[in-house]
């Protein structure tokens, strides 16, 4: 474009036209630059999306191991108990049909009772002599089960746990067996089935896959029926061979899982492409977590393709609302300058002093307002990234809450409940014996730790709604009275250990009695486990009045808690013990927190103290 004015129409002077070139590089420039800043914004809109939805799956799959475990936990008692009980003695030494036909019966209510799949007592050759489902058409009675491994293996080291398919039932489960009688003389193997369809059901979500593997990688318990018995990778021959020769899993065919490994993330997490019944092809993030007291692994699989685009489609429209305004403020800038030394070249014939002075004020100008937009640019983008990371800092607050009360009520209730079956065996026996006294007397204990059990739930709901209970004067004695009786049928025989003198009426704290004794029966059961295998073992509790506050410590004389625990001792799920949960300290110190007091531990290789600071209740 040209521009002229009178002084061109008439020869004297001729101006430029507006230079191309700037443009072309402002072009060039914003191209680039958008380019890159896609990129860039599609690399880290997928990393945080990874990062997202791993934090998700981490607390779904740690529900799910959760919930596997207290499954497992309910069918293992069984063997256990059957294997010293009187009647299966009776059935494998007098070998009578009447001795059989009570012990069946028994089987059978034993099975409705506890929801056990199948209960059955097999001889020392492996023959079932009795089982609950002993009227049935498909009865195990008189089946022979010695070429199962978890018979084999009872009969060598005592005990066992094997899953595999039924020989007779067809259908998937974990077989748990006890020895009954000595290694030396051995009579025969209690055995129980635990069949998994309805934490199978529960699993059920859309889009998405849990399910269970052994040490060879071969899926267990699968929220996909048509993966069961499928493998993680292809077996050896050998190891064909031998599930086969077994029949552990029947004819299945063992092929791989539809997946194949794309990327490696952690430890325990890749990204994988799979094929999930009913769906298309596509990228999910695959989660693999240890189940505690067993060998298997469970693993879980989240799709990502949906968050990743869409996080990746956000941070790339962000980048776009910005840098299009920027590069328009830009060309408007250029744009004006062209003119202005336009402008400035018609008038410098006669002001050429004047139009310098003036060019000179309206270049100051547009740098300062070029500085200025780019700081209003630079405030925006900073105020959009901090609502970003507070709205992240808020959903994983919400989900680490979520993640500790759900696995806290497993928790809190299991030692409850081990103590309410102990009792119930109890009270059978005592009323086989027409001994009616003792019997009445565990009823009442188990009624007593029911309401116990409801009213710790009752506490977590109102945790749950209200954050905390009202503290209120407790006796510090009932306390400590309740968590020692509650500890009496774990442990007994090992509280000789426990040197707990009197303590006096007049110690009495704020806070709540039940939530009290969950502190106490954490650390005393912490204390009595750390002491199994020291020969002078003891735990001595002691309370002494200071000020306006109680000061309860117990202190055991164990090997410690090791180095690399003590940094992470209060962190949720962290613990060194086989079978722990690590929730216990963590709840711990939330509760004597709730109620103004502290929790502190010591601990070297001479021994673990706890100090409990409990504010002192006005009387």
């Amino acid at each position: 474009m040209v521009v002229r004015t009178q002084h061109q129409e008439t020869g004297l002077t001729a101006l430029p036209s507006r230079p191309r070139k700037p443009w072309f590089f402002l072009a060039l420039i914003a191209l680039c630059v958008t380019g890159f800043a896609l990129y860039a914004a599609g690399v880290y809109g997928r990393n945080s999306a990874l990062r997202d939805t791993e934090e998700q799956a981490r607390v779904s799959a740690g529900l799910k191991v959760a919930f596997l475990r207290a499954v497992l936990e309910r069918p293992r008692s069984l063997p256990l108990l059957l294997a010293e009980d009187q009647q299966v003695l009776d059935a494998l030494n007098l070998k009578t049909s009447a001795a059989v036909v009570r012990l069946s019966d028994k089987l059978e209510r034993l099975v409705a009772a506890t929801g056990a799949s199948v209960l059955y007592v097999t001889n020392a050759k492996g023959v079932a002599i009795a089982s609950s489902n002993w009227q049935q058409a498909d009865s195990f009675v008189g089946v022979d089960y010695s070429f199962r491994e978890y018979f084999k293996r009872s009969m060598s080291s005592g005990s066992a746990e094997h899953f595999a398919l039924g020989s007779i039932s067809h259908r998937p489960g974990l077989y748990i067996s006890r020895r009954v009688g000595s290694s030396a003389d051995p009579l025969g193997v209690v055995v129980v089935k635990a069949e998994f369809d309805q934490l199978e059901s529960d699993w059920l979500e859309a889009s998405r896959g849990a399910f269970v593997t052994d040490r060879r990688g071969v899926v267990l318990i699968s929220s996909i029926p048509s993966w069961r018995f499928m493998t993680l990778s292809t077996l050896l021959p050998d190891e064909v061979r031998d599930i086969r020769a077994s029949l552990q899993f029947g004819d299945a065919s063992l092929a791989p899982l539809p997946f194949n490994q794309a990327e490696t993330i952690g430890p325990g997490m890749m990204l994988v492409r799979a094929v999930l019944p009913g769906e298309t092809a596509g990228q999910y993030l695959f989660v693999s977590m240890p189940v505690p007291t067993t060998t298997w692994q469970l693993n879980y699989l989240v799709p990502v393709d949906a968050a990743i685009a869409s996080t990746v489609r956000e941070f790339r429209l962000l980048v776009l609302a910005v840098l299009v305004p920027f590069f328009f403020v830009c060309a408007l800038v250029l744009w004006r300058r062209q003119a202005g030394a336009i402008r400035l070249a018609r008038a410098q014939a006669n002001q050429a002093e004047l139009e310098r002075r003036v060019y000179e004020r309206t270049n100051d100008l547009l740098q300062a307002r070029d500085r200025l937009q780019a700081e209003i640019a630079g405030h925006k983008a900073t105020e959009g990234r901090l609502q970003g990371v507070q709205q992240e800092l808020v959903q994983a607050n919400r989900l680490a809450i979520l993640g500790q009360v759900a696995a806290g009520v497993a928790h809190e209730i299991n030692q409850p409940v081990a103590t309410i079956r102990a009792f119930a065996e109890n009270a059978k026996v005592f009323l086989d014996r027409k001994q009616e006294g003792p019997a009445q007397e565990n009823l009442s204990l188990i009624a007593a730790l029911t309401e116990r059990i409801g009213t710790i739930t009752d506490e977590l709901k109102a945790f749950a709604r209200k954050g905390r209970t009202a503290p209120q004067p407790v006796v510090l004695r009932d306390v400590l009275d309740g968590a020692v009786m509650l500890l009496r049928s774990r442990f007994a025989g090992r509280l000789d250990a426990l040197n707990m003198p009197a303590l006096p009426n007049d110690f009495i704290v704020k806070g709540n009695r039940i939530r009290l004794e969950q502190v106490l029966i954490n650390l005393l059961q912490n204390a009595l486990e750390a002491l199994q295998d020291t020969p002078d073992a003891r735990v001595e509790v002691k309370a002494i009045a200071k000020d306006d506050e109680i000061i309860v410590t117990v202190a055991d004389n164990g090997p410690g808690i090791p180095e690399n625990i003590r940094p992470l001792l209060f962190t949720p799920f962290s613990t060194s013990k086989e079978k722990g949960l690590g929730l216990g300290l963590v709840i711990s110190r939330d509760i004597i927190t709730d109620y103004g007091g502290r929790l502190l531990v010591e601990s070297s290789g001479q021994g673990t103290t706890f100090t409990i600071h409990l504010l002192r209740a006005e009387i």
